[in-house]
């Protein structure tokens, strides 16, 4: 059975719903570890189940570096006016505005990384490999595999997020769309910088 400070203590780091912690303690049989495990994935199962909704409501995040010298500025999408208004929602607008402007991401998906860079990257890479006396038969693998740890790095979603490495902006997102209970989206953002 799970005790009311370990639901209190889960409840504060993760945002979840007191039911939601009772049933990830008691699935994880008291482990507060493995209780908040559960209630990432579950947080990830609930944003897909909201992906299909309209997001038209929503805020500009932003954030500039205490030395003025960089900033962002990022629209952060959400179902309804009340959320928008919401202290969480606005903080993680915030929050993405200022991973924006510490890691520079080009474009929000891996997807979206422009092919005319990754092909000039892969013409550097190939010399690289043919240079180190790579085989034939593992360049290919080799460069798939550069080529997406490239996308990844350069799109917001999938890099490690700035106050949380161990987790993806991705991640962030979905765990903040469990905690709020509707779907949100990241828009168009713009960083600056001296």
């Amino acid at each position: 059975m799970s005790t009311l400070e370990q639901i209190k203590k889960i409840r504060e780091q993760t945002g979840a719903g007191i039911i939601d912690v009772k049933k990830a303690l008691d699935e994880a049989k008291g482990d507060e570890t493995k209780a908040i495990e559960i209630l990432r994935k579950n947080g990830q199962s609930k944003a897909l189940k909201k992906a299909d909704r309209d997001a038209r409501e929503g805020v500009i995040g932003m954030y500039v570096h205490s030395n003025q010298k960089m900033g962002a500025m990022v629209k952060v999408l959400c179902e309804t006016d009340f959320v928008a208004r919401n202290e969480d929602f606005q903080k993680f607008a915030s929050d993405i505005a200022m991973h924006i402007t510490a890691s520079a991401p080009q474009c929000l998906r891996p997807e979206s990384v422009d092919d005319a860079f990754v092909a000039k990257e892969r013409e550097i890479w190939t010399e690289q490999l043919k240079n180190e006396g790579k085989p034939a038969e593992i360049m290919d693998k080799i460069m798939a595999g550069k080529e997406q740890k490239l996308r990844n790095e350069l799109a917001l979603l999938t890099q490690s997020f700035v106050k949380e490495p161990d987790k993806t902006v991705e991640e962030y997102l979905n765990e903040h769309i469990a905690k709020i209970g509707e779907k949100i989206e990241i828009g168009e953002f713009a960083r600056f910088a001296f």
